[in-house]
This record gives C-alpha cells, structure tokens and sequence, in this order.
C-alpha cells in the first residue's frame, strides 16, 4: 500500500468514526490542509510521526510484512470486517 492508496483508506476509516475532518486533524496534531491531500491523493510526502498519529487516533497500526508475502489470519480478520459493512 502507498501513500496514495492510504489516503481514501483514512477518509473511509475517518467516516466510520464519525469524525469531521477538522476533528480528525485535531485529534491527530496534523494540519486540515495536509489530513485533505492525503484523503484526495495530492500529497506526495508524508512524515511518519504525522501518519502514525493519524493512524492511532483511528485505532489503526502500521503492520510491516514482506512485499507479495502472504496474508496473516488478523490481515484476513480486518479485511472480512471491512468487507461486511
């Protein structure tokens, strides 16, 4: 996943929690400018510390595996519960 694929991954996760953006932003310590071009896939570059926090205030988490590596049992775990709503 890039940047840019996280991007509409944040603003999905953002509206399931029922957060405005402003609130999300102010949760997270990131400028409402900045959280805007990563949920519309304009922000080339972003610094982890600013992502990380995005990510926690969505009780989400960096996962790392090797690239074409196989799904893990809590991967296929999110992905179900994703899928059914």
């Amino acid at each position: 996943m890039t940047l840019l694929d996280l991007g509409p991954y944040i603003r999905a996760e953002r509206k399931r929690a029922g957060l405005s953006m402003q609130a999300l932003a102010e949760m997270a310590g990131v400028d409402r400018t900045t959280l805007s071009k990563l949920e519309n896939q304009r922000l080339p570059e972003m610094g982890y510390a600013k992502l990380e926090r995005l990510l926690a205030a969505l009780n989400l988490e960096f996962s790392i595996r090797p690239i074409g590596g196989l799904a893990t049992l809590k991967d296929l775990q999110r992905e179900r519960a994703g899928g059914d709503e």
